[in-house]
């Protein structure tokens, strides 16, 4: 087997069983390009990791790495080291590249050697592959931009955490993925990417992702945002000439005071959250997820409005 590879496609699991065959179906099938698939299955205690092992029986692109559950970034921290590719793309368990999206990203940036990472289009679904929206970035492949203003204000970003790929040169000399961002680990890698050079967006549909009941955490909800932040001061601290230690002191921090998740609440989040999507599409199946939405959490009044709404349609 080759150990020289255009593209090293990184993926996280857990205990995506039920999901898993479409997503590795769908990445094996990509056309154009020599890559291998690096999987690392984060301590599932499903059938993930059997499905997996059958995966690299059949398929020697396919490299799988099990380990300890210990969470997404250091699933990707291993996963990225791991790499042997000129170039990182990022997949997710559960969500779907489209026909030609390493192609196409491979493509922007041999041809453009200003730009360091390149996102696309992303299409999101509901749980029975229902559409809700589609992420659209303002970057034109033909032109790439600069991702941070002079006052360092988003200017476009990602559509999606596995949209992106990467140059894994880059990637190391920034740093990589920083295991002090439990969350927001996308967010700290992009803001030290851009300062390496420049961002596309593909104005192509090249990826699709599923939302589903455990896509959304209301109880992670505020911790996010204050990583997202963390993220941009530690951004603002480099660019006065400082370091960003402190920043990630305060990362350690937060991650030491982690809450729980609350299943209930999180499944109504979600079901609302698809529910509003669908409502919005004119779907009749929004007054399903917004009923839902309501047994997990009767006192949801947006999921209650919803459903009023949804009868008038």
């Amino acid at each position: 087997m080759s150990t020289n590879f255009e593209v090293s496609i990184v993926m996280s699991v857990y205990d995506g069983a039920a999901d898993l065959a479409v997503t590795m179906d769908s990445t094996l099938s990509q056309e154009g390009e020599d890559f291998e698939f690096i999987v690392v299955d984060d301590g599932s205690t499903d059938k993930t990791g059997e499905i997996l092992d059958d995966y690299a029986r059949r398929d020697e692109r396919v490299r799988v790495i099990h380990q300890k559950n210990s969470g997404l970034t250091s699933a990707l921290v291993r996963g990225c080291d791991a790499a042997r590719g000129e170039f990182i793309a990022r997949q997710d368990a559960g969500d779907i590249s489209l026909p030609g999206r390493l192609k196409s990203q491979v493509a922007v940036l041999r041809d453009r050697e200003d730009c360091v990472f390149v996102s696309c289009w992303t299409d999101f679904v509901g749980p029975n592959g229902e559409f809700l929206y589609t992420a659209r970035g303002t970057g034109a492949a033909s032109s790439p931009i600069n991702m941070l203003s002079p006052q360092a204000e988003w200017v476009d970003c990602p559509t999606s955490h596995p949209s992106v790929m990467f140059r894994a040169k880059q990637y190391r000399l920034c740093g990589g993925y920083r295991q002090d961002f439990y969350f927001g680990q996308d967010w700290d890698l992009w803001y030290r990417l851009s300062s390496l050079g420049t961002f596309c967006v593909l104005q192509k549909r090249l990826c699709v992702c599923k939302i589903t009941s455990g896509s959304i955490s209301e109880s992670h909800k505020a911790q996010q945002k204050r990583f997202g932040e963390l993220s941009r001061k530690a951004l603002l601290a480099r660019q006065a000439g400082l370091s960003d230690q402190r920043v990630l002191e305060e990362a350690r921090q937060l991650l030491s005071v982690r809450k729980r998740s609350n299943p209930k609440r999180d499944r109504a989040a979600a079901n609302y959250f698809v529910g509003k999507c669908l409502l919005d599409n004119g779907n009749l199946a929004a007054s399903d997820y917004l009923l839902s939405a309501i047994k997990e959490n009767p006192l949801h009044l947006r999921a209650w409005i919803g459903l009023a709404r949804s009868f008038f349609q």
